[in-house]
């Protein structure tokens, strides 16, 4: 599991939407890519409305709730089992990657 479907999980544990939080990866030749990711990001929590209240939240709770989640991913064996599995998971991309040829790019395809 990676970190964003870490945060998506929690968001929905402590009963905030999960779609409040997006993590995309556009590099710095993709300008076109990056705005529309912006804009459209922008316009989904627009459609949320504001955080909390959209969830029937009061400021109190919301507070809370953000506490809550804070507090689980502060957790130092999840963030250490996170950092070992994103290693995990970047070393095998990048063997595959050599053993075919083609680098992480190739690998990320197959």
């Amino acid at each position: 599991m990676g970190v964003s479907a870490v945060v998506k999980k929690v968001l929905a544990e402590v009963g905030i939407k999960p779609e409040r939080f997006g993590l995309q990866w556009a590099s710095a030749a993709e300008a076109p890519r990056f705005v529309k990711l912006i804009t459209d990001f922008t316009m989904k929590t627009k459609e949320l409305g504001p955080i909390g209240q959209a969830e029937g939240l009061s400021p109190e709770e919301l507070k809370v709730r953000i506490g809550k989640a804070l507090a689980l991913v502060s957790d130092r064996k999840l963030r250490i089992a996170l950092g070992n599995a994103t290693k995990t998971i970047l070393s095998k991309t990048i063997t595959a990657g050599l053993e075919g040829g083609g680098g992480a790019e190739a690998a990320a395809k197959k």
